[in-house]
């Protein structure tokens, strides 16, 4: 059987396990179980309850944020022992975390927001008293952090409007950074969490950091009962609204929407192994080697070896060539009487004063 044939296998196996915590055993003393004891000891199988909001009302009403439904195949990736195979490898892919958010605020989408905000059914009085207050939130992505404190805040903010019961005119609304592309390009925003005073039906717009300063409910709630907001002056840029080219960001915003609704269809296990190609080639491209730099090198190179190669020659013809011919009586010796060249034979004057003798 293939590798992949045995982990198809005990995928198959591991869906049908049943786990539960280790026994404590049997101490001394205590009377032996049997086995209907054990069957009365094991809990029944369950229900699936659904989540609910703040104040008991279920997240599918209200306007509440209702979680996407994960499909059959990212069931079988996201968990069990698949998700704890790629852990070992570094690999995560477990599915979105879970997040409850207070169904009393209404989630505000790319699909509702004309609807809820732009053409709200109101009369000329109440459209000039109107302020939206929204939180621009990231917590769906992390559920820990400056986002999930800001959104803490943000509800008890809400809170305590209903307890005082003295901004009737102020409406509180959520944007879930992460599933919205539409509004917050419109609104050149790129990051988050942010908080929003929206007025005139979404023309006039004021930002609000919110990680940059330690929050309260008394502090946003005084933000909203005096109309401290006023003292900021509104977001005035020729592609905010009403400038000259505003037609740009609804345009990259149309764009984005649409790639966005196309790429949410695919399971989040393909986007990691098409993520990780997609760096892979970045990374290899931008430490791709020089090619004018290695063919300068390599030319510099062939020029060092070619006159290394010419000294080497140079030297081998110098050692085969003899040595110069020694010149006539100088090979004459006067310390010891017997006249000798440089190479040990004897010198023609030396041979012809012998044969005399």
């Amino acid at each position: 059987m293939t590798p992949l044939g045995l982990l198809t296998a005990f995928c198959a196996c591991a869906g049908f396990a049943h786990a539960q915590y280790f026994s404590q055993g049997w101490a001394p003393g205590q009377p032996v179980p049997s086995v209907a004891d054990f069957q009365a000891a094991r809990p029944a199988s369950a229900s699936v309850v659904p989540p609910t909001g703040a104040g008991g009302a279920s997240q599918e009403g209200g306007g509440g944020h209702k979680l996407p439904k994960q499909g059959l195949l990212d069931t079988l990736v996201t968990n069990g022992p698949v998700s704890a195979l790629s852990g070992l490898l570094g690999l995560n892919l477990s599915g979105a975390p879970a997040v409850e958010w207070d169904a009393r605020i209404p989630l505000i989408t790319d699909e509702n927001y004309d609807e809820v905000i732009v053409n709200e059914e109101m009369d000329d009085e109440e459209a000039m008293e109107r302020v939206w207050f929204l939180v621009v939130t990231v917590t769906a992505g992390s559920p820990e952090g400056v986002s999930k404190f800001v959104d803490d805040v943000f509800d008890k903010t809400y809170n305590l409007t209903l307890d005082t019961g003295d901004l009737p005119h102020v409406r509180f609304g959520r944007i879930d950074y992460i599933n919205v592309t539409a509004i917050t390009t419109k609104w050149n925003m790129w990051s988050a969490p942010w908080l929003v005073v929206l007025k005139d039906r979404g023309r006039t717009l004021r930002f609000y950091r919110a990680g940059q300063q330690k929050l309260t409910p008394e502090m946003l709630y005084d933000l909203l009962k005096d109309e401290s907001w006023r003292a900021r002056d509104p977001w005035h840029s020729i592609y905010g609204p009403g400038g000259q080219r505003e037609w740009a960001l609804d345009y990259l915003a149309t764009v984005l929407a649409a790639q966005y609704r196309y790429i949410n269809k695919l399971p989040k296990w393909v986007l990691y192994i098409l993520s990780g190609g997609v760096v892979s080639v970045v990374i290899n491209f931008l430490h791709k080697p020089d090619a004018g730099k290695n063919k300068g090198e390599q030319k510099q190179g062939g020029k060092t070896t070619a006159v290394t190669a010419k000294d080497k020659k140079t030297t081998a013809v110098s050692a085969k060539e003899p040595p110069p011919a020694a010149p006539a009586g100088a090979g004459t010796s006067t310390g010891t009487g017997t006249s000798q060249s440089r190479s040990g034979t004897p010198s023609k004057g030396a041979s012809k004063r012998k044969n005399k003798k």
